[in-house]
Protein backbone atom coordinates (compact mmCIF):
# COMPACT_ATOMS: atom_id res chain seq x y z
CA UNK A 1 0.00 0.00 0.00
CA UNK A 2 1.38 3.54 -0.38
CA UNK A 3 2.82 5.22 2.00
CA UNK A 4 0.08 8.59 1.83
CA UNK A 5 -3.50 5.79 2.24
CA UNK A 6 -1.60 4.57 5.25
CA UNK A 7 -0.87 7.67 6.71
CA UNK A 8 -4.76 8.94 5.45
CA UNK A 9 -6.05 5.27 7.14
CA UNK A 10 -4.25 6.26 10.28
CA UNK A 11 -5.42 10.12 10.19
CA UNK A 12 -9.03 9.31 10.03
CA UNK A 13 -8.98 7.33 12.75
CA UNK A 14 -7.39 9.72 14.86
CA UNK A 15 -9.66 12.53 13.61
CA UNK A 16 -12.77 10.01 14.75
CA UNK A 17 -11.46 9.31 17.65
CA UNK A 18 -10.99 13.33 18.35
CA UNK A 19 -14.19 13.88 17.32
CA UNK A 20 -16.20 11.42 20.00
CA UNK A 21 -14.23 12.74 22.43
CA UNK A 22 -15.43 16.44 21.89
CA UNK A 23 -18.73 15.57 21.03
CA UNK A 24 -19.72 13.07 23.50
CA UNK A 25 -17.27 12.81 26.34
CA UNK A 26 -16.75 16.87 27.02
CA UNK A 27 -13.38 17.43 25.94
CA UNK A 28 -14.34 20.62 23.46
CA UNK A 29 -15.03 22.98 27.23
CA UNK A 30 -12.94 22.24 29.74
CA UNK A 31 -13.54 24.77 33.16
CA UNK A 32 -10.53 24.34 34.69
CA UNK A 33 -6.81 26.33 34.00
CA UNK A 34 -4.34 24.56 36.11
CA UNK A 35 -2.24 22.06 33.28
CA UNK A 36 -2.68 19.15 35.83
CA UNK A 37 -6.14 19.32 36.05
CA UNK A 38 -6.92 19.80 32.10
CA UNK A 39 -4.66 16.54 32.13
CA UNK A 40 -6.84 14.82 34.26
CA UNK A 41 -10.01 15.57 33.03
CA UNK A 42 -8.91 14.72 29.27
CA UNK A 43 -7.61 11.30 30.73
CA UNK A 44 -11.21 10.76 32.00
CA UNK A 45 -12.86 11.03 28.95
CA UNK A 46 -9.98 8.78 27.41
CA UNK A 47 -10.52 6.64 29.95
CA UNK A 48 -14.65 6.45 28.96
CA UNK A 49 -14.10 6.26 25.73
CA UNK A 50 -11.56 3.50 25.84
CA UNK A 51 -14.19 1.91 28.43
CA UNK A 52 -17.55 2.56 25.81
CA UNK A 53 -15.45 0.77 22.74
CA UNK A 54 -14.74 -2.45 25.31
CA UNK A 55 -18.34 -2.49 25.81
CA UNK A 56 -18.89 -2.26 22.17
CA UNK A 57 -16.88 -4.83 21.33
CA UNK A 58 -18.22 -7.07 23.62
CA UNK A 59 -21.61 -6.80 22.59
CA UNK A 60 -22.75 -8.97 20.07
Amino acid sequence: MPEPTVRYRIRTVVERTNARLKDEFGTRHVRVRNPTKVACHLMFGLLALAADQIIRLAAP
